[in-house]
């Protein structure tokens, strides 16, 4: 089954053909990071604007590199939610307009789900995802962990309270004077620092939660600014160097733990990081150690050992991590063959509701 998937929930235009939701036929991006570096973050207004100049062109080019037309597509789907209603309904608009002219149907798909399905793309045969699992979804604007018993069957187990991993990730980048977006700059600088200079917060939050919470970590680097403004004058490169590496390092403690957490708890055979954030690879790094070592730390601090070793796995590329729309098509293909009634119903974007979605 081929599927042209279409996302436009944020800042990226895509489209992409992907074959039986693994086989990546073709995967064309349109970024628009140096526009929104200007401002120091997403304008909606301005994000729309440029889905409209280029949405058209680039479903073009995911065709041609795929050397395939619209008539001989088996399906079209299209990011619902959640993101900016600003940007999502031009994609809406383009799929459903490219979807009648076609005579093909169309297929609504949340973009968490398509974030989760990115692990799918470009799956060996003989190295096949298995089951229980369980996805840390980790980005700009939301971080999840999900368990998954089977295809399409999800369980939100937790979410976040407040900033999201890569929203502070943004937010610490300017406090520091770093740039749009910060994930990538704050990591170019951690090389260079000291980890261990200043003392950060790790909000676990309680024994029993599995819920996120980073505003307290971007409020005491703000204070740390703060100070060294006070005491400087300015930001020395060591200060920058020192404070992204302490940050990036309580991040990723917390997303690291959190998700070996869950691991124990549902028995998990394999553990996954998808979102713009699984591209980091201090998370990646520090996630295969405290799976090579065994063990992680609760909310206390204390030395919790891991029933079993779980695989941990990511995307095969790169490019995958971030908003495209591969893993759009993967997740509509998946969530179609498994759950064929609810996909039936016109906008309906996700067959499980336990995973809550909303438009923000």
């Amino acid at each position: 089954m081929k599927i042209l998937g279409i996302e436009t929930s944020c800042y990226e235009t895509a489209a992409a053909v992907v074959e039986d939701g693994v086989k990546v036929l073709s995967n064309v991006i349109a970024s628009q990071i140096p526009l929104h570096h200007i401002t120091g973050g997403v304008v909606p207004e301005v994000a729309a604007r440029e889905h409209v100049v280029k949405i058209m062109h680039v479903i073009g080019q995911a065709l041609l590199d795929a050397g395939m037309t619209a008539d001989e597509m088996d399906a079209i789907a299209f990011t619902q939610g959640p993101g900016l209603l600003s940007s999502l309904v031009i994609g809406i608009s383009a799929a459903n307009t490219l979807a009648i002219a076609a005579g093909k149907p169309v297929i609504p798909t949340n973009h968490i789900a398509g974030h989760i399905y990115a692990n799918w793309l470009d799956e060996k045969k003989n190295d096949p995802v298995r089951f229980p699992l369980v996805v840390l979804t980790v980005s700009g604007g939301h971080n999840e962990l999900v368990y998954m018993k089977s295809h399409a069957r999800f369980r939100l187990i937790g979410e976040t309270l407040d900033d999201a991993a890569g929203e502070a990730f943004d937010k610490v980048a300017r406090l520091l004077g770093l740039g749009y977006p910060g994930g990538p700059q704050i990591s170019r600088a951690a090389e260079r620092g000291n980890a261990k200079r200043f003392s950060l917060p790790k909000a676990h939050i309680s024994a029993e939660s599995y819920d996120f919470s980073f505003s307290g970590l971007k409020t005491s680097v703000l204070n740390l600014v703060k100070e060294e403004h006070a005491r400087e004058g300015k930001l020395s490169e060591e200060f920058v160097a020192d404070c992204s590496a302490g940050f990036q390092e309580a991040v990723c403690e917390v997303l690291s733990d959190k998700l070996l957490k869950a691991a124990n708890e549902f028995r998990s055979v394999e553990v996954h990081l998808a979102g713009g954030v699984s591209a980091n690879l201090r998370l990646r790094q520090m996630v295969e150690e405290k799976i090579k070592l065994g063990y992680f730390f609760d909310f206390r601090g204390k030395k919790v050992n891991l029933k079993n070793r779980p695989r941990l796995r990511y995307a095969a590329n790169i490019s995958y991590c971030t908003d495209n729309a591969a893993m759009i098509a993967s997740a509509a293909f998946f969530h179609q063959k498994h759950n064929r009634k609810a996909y039936a119903v016109p906008g309906k974007a996700l067959a499980d509701p336990n995973l809550r979605m909303y438009l923000s």
